[in-house]
């Protein structure tokens, strides 16, 4: 079943999120300061183009910097990739089959916000 969401998604959503996060990790990478965040944005776009079968974790170890870099993330790129999300998932929940897509492209808006100190991990 995952599979086949997972093509279903990638067609529909997938591919769109993953340039979106391509391109803004890329444009982090430009600038040497801000690789940290062009790094979690290519993490965060392999996961949003395949995305079933997996989730996201928070990483205990992380902290004050993680936070303080998130809020450097929204302002930079996170807010556009939150709004990308918002959008698809809005189009994807018009239709009954695109429902649960839509839906996981609504959870998808938390990790868009703040990728540092977030792990992906295979679900139980």
């Amino acid at each position: 079943m995952n599979t086949l969401l997972n093509v279903i998604w990638f067609v529909l959503a997938g591919i769109w999120l993953w340039i979106g996060y391509m391109l803004a990790g890329v444009l982090m990478c430009i600038l040497i300061v801000t690789i940290p965040w062009g790094l979690a944005s290519f993490r965060i776009g392999n996961y949003a183009v395949w995305q079933f079968g997996r989730e996201v974790v928070s990483n205990p170890r992380s902290g004050t910097w993680s936070f303080l870099g998130n809020v450097v993330w929204v302002i930079l790129a996170g807010w556009w990739l939150a709004l990308e999300h918002l959008i698809t998932g809005i189009i994807m929940c018009l239709t009954i089959i695109g429902i649960p897509l839509g839906i996981a492209n609504f959870k998808l808006i938390a990790v868009s916000l703040a990728p540092l100190g977030k792990e992906i991990v295979e679900s139980k």
